[in-house]
């Protein structure tokens, strides 16, 4: 009996260590309603990779949870392969930092029905994104007038929708500037200035990445920011010059 309970003990034991709990210090949790078969990944750009994390095959249970680490808030991404033979597979993108982050969403609408509770960068990047979506919106009904314009050759109506579309484009621009510098001490600032306004004209992006908190500067996305804008100011300075020789 004695052996027998040994034996047990050893085969428990070493079950424990073959299948260890991964730890960390971002736990990403939620519910896929309607889910019942697929395999969900999470996903970050890695040197300009986009590399899996981890993996979860729901079967099932649409409940999930990943265990992960970050050493600063990082955009992550969460993918689901639905194994339904179709390549339209969905992905949310949210911010991990340290902390619990919550995502519920729908097997059908797994992007847009996303509801996503996490950190301060998260909750920004929610922020903007429902502003951004309005500019999107109203971006596709000038996309469609502007169809239908050119089907009866109403160019009164082309040049109209032209003016309508640079003040669209300004209005977003200047949004999200102002957004960047108003918070300048999160991640989130220099990551949408990258993402959204990357071909503004260089004073501005400048000008947000001087705004930056020195921790932010040090970030991943502050340094790709400040490394962008060097590289635009030197393919400028290389133009100038260029012109002036001709």
């Amino acid at each position: 009996m004695q052996r027998f309970s040994a034996i047990l003990f050893l085969s428990i034991l070493i079950c424990s260590c073959s299948t260890p709990k991964k730890k960390g210090n971002v736990s990403v949790s939620g519910t896929i309603q309607g889910l019942k078969k697929g395999t969900l990944y999470l996903q970050k750009i890695q040197d300009t990779i986009l590399v899996n994390l981890d993996s979860l095959i729901i079967d099932g249970d649409p409940k999930f949870t990943f265990q992960t680490d970050v050493q600063e808030p990082e955009i992550h991404y969460l993918f689901l392969d639905k194994h339904d033979g179709t390549q339209f597979n969905d992905r949310i993108v949210f911010f991990a930092e340290p902390g619990e982050i919550i995502i519920n969403t729908s097997l059908n609408s797994f992007e847009k029905d996303a509801m996503i509770a996490g950190g301060k960068n998260q909750a920004k990047l929610v922020e903007y994104n429902k502003m951004n979506k309005r500019f999107n919106e109203r971006n596709l009904r000038i996309i469609k007038e502007d169809y239908e314009a050119k089907k009866q050759n109403d160019e009164e109506k082309l040049i109209e929708n032209d003016e309508a579309y640079k003040n669209l484009l300004k209005q977003k621009y200047l949004y999200t500037i102002n957004f960047a510098i108003n918070n300048r001490k999160l991640e989130v600032a220099p990551y949408i200035t990258l993402n959204e306004v990357f071909d503004a004209n260089v004073k501005y992006l400048d000008t947000v990445a001087k705004s930056l908190s020195p921790r932010v500067k040090k970030s991943i996305y502050g340094k790709q920011l400040l490394e962008y804008i060097e590289e635009r100011k030197t393919k400028e300075a290389n133009r100038v010059d260029k012109n002036t020789k001709d």
